[in-house]
């Protein structure tokens, strides 16, 4: 299966070209961080951010999400979001790696477990808070520019998918993925 990854800065639009993505026909894995926030406020931590077990309980659901979604069938799957996210949002807060993330890391690219291909989800220009994201343009920019260079980090190249309606924008992926699997 081949595994490939949406990532970009909080309210770009990753979710709603996910769901666009789904409705297409492919297989997703959604995203672990808005769900752990989500699980963490019901027991009435409001910031679960500033707990340093966050990214741990992050980097824990995607595993379990992705060893799950390796059942599924289908030839290409998109996942929005993954650990390197994960290693990003903890630089972005000021958190080291944790031993469980950085074994994590060391696993997926050990294992080869995405493409090296990673769709960056440009932002909008605006941010529309929630209760999972209460993050201001000008830290979203910012956090934008920690994931950019985590993934180049890591080694992946950079497809930018840019301001665009919701379909346009799933069907750049689709046609960049389309032209890939011709390709290789």
């Amino acid at each position: 299966m081949k595994r490939y990854i949406l990532t970009g800065a909080p309210g770009s639009g990753k979710t709603i070209i996910l769901r666009q993505l789904e409705i297409d026909g492919f297989s997703v894995v959604e995203e672990a961080a808005t769900d752990v926030i989500a699980m963490q406020q019901a027991k009435g931590i409001e910031q679960p951010w500033t707990e340093q077990s966050f990214t741990d309980q992050i980097t824990d659901l995607q595993r379990q999400r992705l060893m799950r979604s390796s059942q599924e069938e289908g030839s290409i799957q998109f996942h929005d979001r993954s650990v390197f996210c994960t290693a990003a949002l903890a630089e972005f807060l000021g958190h080291p790696r944790s031993l469980l993330l950085s074994r994590e890391l060391e696993r997926v690219v050990a294992e080869r477990v995405y493409q090296p291909e990673v769709f960056f989800i440009r932002g909008l220009g605006f941010v529309k808070p929630t209760a999972a994201r209460r993050i201001s343009l000008q830290d979203a920019t910012r956090f934008e520019r920690v994931h950019e260079k985590t993934y180049t980090d890591f080694g992946f190249q950079i497809i930018s998918i840019e301001p665009a309606s919701p379909s346009a924008r799933a069907g750049n992926i689709t046609s960049f993925v389309q032209r890939l699997s011709s390709e290789r």
